[in-house]
């Protein structure tokens, strides 16, 4: 029997702009009570400090501003599931565009931050989610690229709960899920298949790896583990070996061994 066609997953628009914002403030809250010491602790991200890592957020958010201000593209070019695999090539000019804006900004990032909300709200008001965007790969729908805003800032505000102990930043529920289940359904894009169940409760669920196909009752091969560490696997900040024997990842028959295709973004 050959493989069900998958169907391309579709996003709320209004929940994921207000899961954007929602997120952003929940940052910039936070942000803001950090000190000198604590701005200047590194991450686990190369040789940033959290000063850089905090700018970097400003500007995850300030490109939906920026591109918003730039004349449209003539024609779209990147779907929503290339952009996972894209990331990497711009490694080297966002870490440039981050520690320019880090300078720039110094100790003055609430000020950033507040200015970086007031433009993408009132640039955002009168944009519709069909208008392309000149992202970093190519143009992009806004709601494609607004979707890509949540994972971003997800899997940054984790970047920055793990330099600053105690800091605790809340992740929005409909921000988190959205990360979730965009890598999720990358991962089923990188390894088509449907041998091998993956589970993200309780956002995602995805069938992927070829082998025999699974038609009912509990799947032969079935991996499940929570949100935050399933975006930690498919971002490079978890290895598969280590969430395994710390228990976070549960990992059931052959084609379970989810080692070879992660991370999915680097």
């Amino acid at each position: 029997m050959p493989p069900a066609k998958k169907r391309t997953r579709s996003y709320d628009s209004a929940k994921i702009r207000t899961a954007v914002l929602t997120q952003s403030g929940n940052v910039r809250d936070a942000v803001r009570t950090l000190t000198p010491e604590q701005l200047a602790r590194p991450t686990r991200l190369g040789d940033w400090t959290v000063r850089e890592l905090s700018a970097h957020i400003a500007m995850v958010l300030g490109t939906v501003h920026r591109y918003l201000s730039a004349p449209e593209p003539a024609r779209h070019e990147v779907p929503l599931m290339d952009w996972p695999f894209a990331t990497v090539t711009a490694a080297a000019q966002v870490d440039e565009d981050t520690r320019a804006l880090a300078e720039t900004a110094g100790t003055a990032l609430d000020e950033l931050f507040a200015r970086t909300l007031t433009d993408f709200e009132r640039s955002l008001a009168a944009a519709p989610d069909e208008r392309l965007v000149p992202s970093r790969f190519g143009a992009m729908t806004l709601g494609d690229f607004l979707v890509t805003r949540t994972v971003e800032l997800t899997v940054h505000t984790d970047d920055l709960n793990d330099a600053v102990p105690g800091l605790d930043v809340p992740h929005d529920r409909q921000a988190l899920a959205a990360c979730a289940r965009l890598l999720a359904d990358a991962l089923a894009l990188r390894a088509p298949g449907a041998s091998t169940e993956v589970r993200i409760p309780p956002y995602a669920v995805v069938q992927c790896v070829e082998g025999p196909r699974h038609t009912r009752g509990t799947p032969p091969n079935v991996v499940e583990t929570d949100p935050l560490t399933w975006i930690r696997l498919a971002t490079g900040r978890t290895e598969w070996a280590s969430a395994l024997a710390a228990a976070q990842v549960s990992a059931s028959g052959e084609r379970a061994d989810l080692s070879g295709l992660l991370p999915l973004m680097a």
